[in-house]
């Protein structure tokens, strides 16, 4: 279905991939639920929704991978992925939304860090300036917010040590090319909903949604960003530039801190508005310095 696809669609997919996840913080600043709850009912909704696109796509609802040892490897990442989500939703809670996702999004730099560390890949020339050029965008975004100015820095720490979690996810997902994007969406996705039973039970129990408005929240956060976004964003990663690539992932914190000042009047002052910009173009120069 997808093979005659070009490159700019490709591109156009993956934009509108990550301009859908850009609504993730959204929901869960909506939500009630604990940050573990909000993973697990994302997840555990969504499946049933790849199970449909499977069967309408190949006709079957067995997700077969060409490697057995997928599984394995994806258990890994979404361990990694179930930390990085479960910190980042409770980020939100003591940090802004602005902060929260433009920071986990500096992953890029602790991927070409651990592709360095793991596999000997060495970066594209320029990543360590890259690397100061994000965090210094990072800092700023820290020091001049309202979060640090009430004592709640430890919001935007948590997302730092997110970001290394999504860093692995994306790392070791990148390395499974050979299977389908639908297939590595499926399996992420089951794996992290049984991941985020045992910190949901320990956190706050069963979490069982109470009223209408909740359950559609959730079912939008699953519908829209994780049926959605993760698979647009899976399906185009791999088929266009990483300049493209970077470019198109940018809509993600860009989406998500228009929609927080709109809808919460997280609105961002100018040295704000500077670091943040500063932050984004280190995350541009940090996916460039990926390997392929």
């Amino acid at each position: 279905m997808f093979k005659n696809l070009q490159g700019a669609n490709f591109f156009l997919i993956l934009s509108l991939g990550a301009m859908l996840i850009g609504f993730a913080p959204i929901f869960v600043k909506w939500s009630e639920l604990s940050s573990s709850a909000i993973l697990f009912w994302r997840m555990f909704l969504a499946l049933p929704m790849l199970a449909i696109l499977n069967y309408s796509l190949n006709k079957t609802f067995i997700f077969s991978l060409k490697n057995k040892k997928t599984i394995l490897y994806t258990a890994i990442a979404s361990l990694a992925f179930t930390t990085d989500l479960i910190l980042w939703h409770y980020s939100m809670a003591i940090t802004s939304v602005s902060n929260a996702t433009i920071i986990v999004n500096s992953a890029p730099v602790f991927v070409a860090l651990l592709a360095y560390i793991i596999f000997k890949e060495v970066p594209a020339k320029g990543f360590g300036l890259s690397f100061l050029i994000t965090y210094l965008g990072i800092t700023g975004l820290i020091i001049f917010s309202n979060n640090y100015a009430n004592g709640k820095i430890i919001g935007d720490l948590l997302c730092v040590i997110a970001a290394v979690g999504y860093a692995i996810y994306l790392l070791i997902i990148a390395k499974l090319g050979k299977e389908t994007s639908l297939n590595l969406i499926f399996y992420t996705t089951l794996f992290c909903c049984l991941f985020s039973i045992l910190p949901m039970m320990l956190d706050s129990g069963l979490n069982v949604p109470a009223s209408n408005f909740e359950w559609l929240n959730l079912f939008l956060l699953a519908f829209i960003c994780q049926f959605g976004g993760q698979f647009l964003i899976t399906l185009g990663i791999g088929k266009i530039s990483p300049s493209n690539g970077s470019i198109g992932l940018l809509m993600q914190p860009l989406t998500a801190t228009v929609l927080a000042a709109f809808l919460f009047s997280e609105w961002l002052n100018l040295s704000q508005i500077i670091f943040a910009v500063v932050t984004l173009v280190g995350i541009y120069f940090a996916r460039l310095s990926l390997v392929k």
